[in-house]
């Protein structure tokens, strides 16, 4: 009938019997922004039983009960990574090494080589072994050709992002531009942005100020106050 999970945030339903997702009262631990995706038909049959409480509240009632993982640290990584070697976990899961390529500049020149593109992040300053006289950051990469771009941090700032697979929960679907905060990585505070439709699904948004090293591949989750309005894939 129902699956309980643990995640900081609230279900309810409105008047016309819609289901929605608010941010949960503790802040710190807001857990929306991983939940865009549910459907309105997922939402009906999933409880949050944590989702107005705060993280010292149920650490006390852990302790009461004797749950042996009353004091336990919080998880920061993905779990099935437990090391934390994300570039292992791939080789391991896909069956193929990781093939070294070439680091290059905004205007494409090779200035160094690479130890395979999933092991760099967008945004990413150390470990590139690049010496060139100045902080470069990776700006972007390039799969199919297996290179990744570097540059100055000043290239991570944009404004504008396109997102695609569309999850609505608040509305049923964008139908005129309109006024949300959004946040383009989990850690990030939402911030002010318009959202404008497109064709075939696809969703503008615009942030009022530019932000720094919107990712392929990661969710923008878009939120009218402490409600999730829906949210996408960044293209």
């Amino acid at each position: 009938d129902y699956i309980a999970t643990g995640h900081y945030v609230q279900r309810w339903q409105d008047e016309n019997g819609r289901w929605g997702l608010r941010k949960n009262d503790d802040p710190g631990k807001d857990q929306s922004y991983v939940l865009y995706s549910l459907t309105q038909d997922q939402l009906a049959h999933t409880l949050f039983p944590l989702g107005g409480m705060h993280k010292d509240a149920v650490r006390a009632i852990a302790e009461e009960q004797g749950l042996c993982n009353a004091r336990k640290h919080d998880s920061q990584d993905i779990c099935f990574v437990p090391d934390g070697d994300y570039a292992a976990f791939l080789e391991r899961y896909t069956g193929q090494p990781m093939q070294p390529g070439n680091f290059v500049d905004e205007q494409g020149h090779v200035i160094g080589r690479h130890k395979g593109a999933a092991r760099y992040t967008i945004g990413q300053r150390k470990g590139l072994g690049l010496a060139l006289g100045a902080p470069v950051y990776v700006c972007g990469k390039d799969m199919e050709k297996n290179t990744v771009t570097v540059g100055p941090e000043s290239e991570l700032f944009k404004t504008t992002l396109i997102a695609g697979d569309f999850n609505w929960i608040s509305i049923p679907e964008l139908t005129a531009p309109m006024r949300v905060k959004a946040k383009a990585r989990y850690r990030q505070v939402e911030q002010p942005a318009t959202a404008y439709p497109l064709e075939n699904g696809l969703v503008k948004v615009v942030f009022d100020e530019p932000q720094r090293a919107i990712t392929r591949g990661q969710a923008v989750v878009l939120y009218d106050g402490d409600v999730v309005v829906g949210g996408g894939t960044i293209l």
